[in-house]
């Protein structure tokens, strides 16, 4: 049994890898960057596991949406799913432009760019076009994998089915959750609720996105989450510069006992910045040591 569980977000398909192979695989990338954060608290990283589970999206996700390619961008996406673009990025605090006729013709990059100047502090034009490209495919990427998660109620459920298998087996005391993974594993652990889990954190989650949020099962309640039965304590972090983790102070929505803000530089959205960071490791550290 691992004392740990991770549950993967986006950009994170093993091309010609079982789904065993692709779940070592990622959790060797992840180890490294938690055993940072932890040491300086002088803790040793346990046994930790990852939760894969990209490989069930992929039936309607072409390999480069998957891995980040080229049609993760604003000009692939169809008027449904630009305006949900504009919507996230209004969610950040971007006000679309006066002379928008409607939300589905506002002019994302230029949102976005407003969003890099606001939150960069004077980026280089290299620098900045660099972190925009990244901002834009993070979100292209999200709203895609999450329609292909929530389409069809088979794929959602194989999805909870097999993160709920790691959680059963390893019964962790701590399930680290990011990005789109913070959305699956609420899901997962409301809709198993023999899952007993000591600590859950998220990190990145993107559970306020107002068109993530409307797919929500459970649905929000009076605009409200709940907690998952079988989850003793609750710890949200996010990046000040996370465009993910939008509206900020997930406490509004959702019942989290703490609710942190860091700042991990231009790896703002990164599972790895977020593992190494010490906001995590003192949350995680008086479950595992």
């Amino acid at each position: 049994m691992a004392p740990i569980v991770l549950v993967h977000g986006i950009f994170n398909h093993v091309r010609d890898a079982s789904p065993e192979q692709a779940a070592a695989r990622r959790v060797a990338d992840c180890r490294p960057r938690l055993a940072e954060s932890l040491r300086q608290l002088s803790v040793e990283v346990p046994e930790t596991v990852m939760a894969y589970y990209a490989d069930l999206l992929r039936p309607d996700l072409s390999e480069q949406v998957q891995s980040g390619g080229d049609d993760t961008s604003f000009d692939s996406l169809g008027p449904q799913e630009r305006a949900a673009a504009a919507e996230w990025l209004a969610s950040a605090g971007v006000v679309p432009p006066a002379d928008s006729q409607n939300v589905a013709l506002a002019p994302l990059r230029q949102m976005l760019g407003w969003l890099v100047d606001q939150r960069g502090g004077g980026l280089s034009g290299t620098v900045r076009e660099q972190t925009m490209r990244r901002l834009e495919r993070v979100i292209v990427a999200n709203l895609r994998e999450v329609e292909a998660y929530t389409t069809w109620p088979r794929r959602r459920n194989l999805v909870r089915e097999r993160i709920a298998g790691v959680i059963r087996r390893e019964a962790p005391a701590v399930v680290i959750a990011h990005s789109l993974g913070s959305y699956v594993a609420y899901e997962t652990l409301h809709a198993h609720t023999d899952l007993q889990v000591e600590l859950l954190v998220t990190v990145g989650s993107p559970l306020r996105v107002p068109s993530l949020a409307r797919r929500l099962d459970p649905a929000l309640r009076s605009g409200r989450g709940a907690r998952p039965a079988g989850v003793q304590r609750w710890v949200n972090i996010a990046d000040v510069g996370d465009v993910v983790a939008v509206p900020s102070k997930l406490a509004e929505v959702f019942p989290v006992d703490a609710d942190e803000t860091c700042d991990n530089g231009l790896g703002f959205h990164g599972f790895g910045g977020y593992l190494a960071n010490g906001l995590l490791a003192a949350a995680v550290a008086p479950y595992i040591s």
